[in-house]
């Protein structure tokens, strides 16, 4: 699984950070994700490589501008850029219904389907062959909600020491047997079922919105590599703001993964006012203070590649 940053600031941008945007792509195939898409997400999607043709799917976590303002223009860019796939729109239903006016009282055409998967009614959102996205309810001023990205690849492995050991030799006989056919070999039939193993591997990443309440993702963490979750504030700042915005510290998140013990967390969604170099410096302290795994700060444009053995690399741009 490979998570392009989009835009890492909270409630507005800055002159280094976007509003809320990630991308989410997979070994399965040139279909990618993105999950929110805040005002100028477009213009950071023309950084990157990919392409709106292979947007199988956007997912909004909640109905606050600046996670989904963007929507209206990505889309119309991607009708100019003659997209003719149908979309997956996964989002509340005020979204859709805020989209849908807007693309009648702009005259907004669009030459591919539109089809809206309400979030609040169904927890499976998208499904293909070796893929599952899942939405989990969290606490914020709207309903707001995470998405659980599950990847699974299946390899087929030769039992090779067995197959040497029969004295039939490499090549298409081996290949037949990997590919699940059985070999007729010196008067006997050699089971593929014998001589081969299928290993699937599994990653999972746990991709939240707006949250007062990490622990709300105490079941989708179960099993994943990866939570990338909102520290809007330090500590310290969260308490003189006080409950009114429902966000997280970096403390609270960080003292909930470790209590799950999901080995990577990236922090993302900050205030402006921990922007500089003391502000990240503060919230990198305040998460290693209350976590053991490996923490990261997300920037614009970031890439982390998560494999199925549980191992983060990261492309700072």
């Amino acid at each position: 699984m490979k998570l392009t940053f989009l835009g890492t600031s909270s409630g507005t941008p800055t002159r280094q950070r976007n509003v809320s945007g990630l991308a989410v792509q997979t070994v399965l195939g040139a279909d990618w994700f993105l999950i929110d898409c805040g005002e100028g997400t477009q213009h950071r999607l023309l950084q990157t490589p990919l392409s709106l043709h292979d947007m199988a799917a956007v997912c909004i976590t909640h109905v606050h501008g600046d996670h989904c303002y963007g929507l209206p223009g990505l889309l119309a860019s991607a009708g100019m850029g003659k997209r003719t796939k149908p979309l997956k729109l996964v989002a509340p239903l005020p979204v859709w219904e805020w989209f849908q006016a807007t693309r009648q009282l702009t005259d907004l055409h669009l030459p591919y389907e539109v089809e809206h998967v309400d979030v609040e009614t169904q927890p499976l959102v998208y499904e293909a062959p070796g893929l599952r996205i899942e939405r989990h309810v969290l606490r914020h001023r709207v309903p707001s909600h995470a998405y659980r990205v599950q990847v699974q690849t299946r390899r087929t492995r030769l039992k090779t020491d067995a197959l040497k050991a029969t004295g039939l030799p490499p090549g298409p006989a081996w290949r037949a047997l990997q590919t699940g056919e059985d070999v007729p070999f010196n008067g006997a039939v050699l089971r593929s079922a014998d001589f081969a193993e299928t290993q699937i591997d599994t990653a999972s990443a746990v991709m939240g919105g707006d949250n007062a309440e990490p622990a709300l993702l105490r079941d989708a963490c179960q099993g994943a590599q990866l939570l990338v979750h909102e520290a809007t504030y330090t500590q310290d700042v969260l308490d003189r703001v006080g409950p009114g915005p429902m966000h997280s510290s970096a403390r609270l998140l960080a003292e909930f993964a470790q209590s799950v013990e999901i080995p990577n967390l990236v922090l993302t969604h900050f205030s402006a006012r921990h922007q500089n170099e003391e502000g990240m410096t503060q919230l990198m302290a305040e998460t290693q203070a209350h976590y053991r795994g490996n923490a990261f700060l997300a920037n614009d444009l970031d890439v982390f590649e998560l494999d199925s053995a549980g191992h983060v690399t990261v492309t700072r741009a």
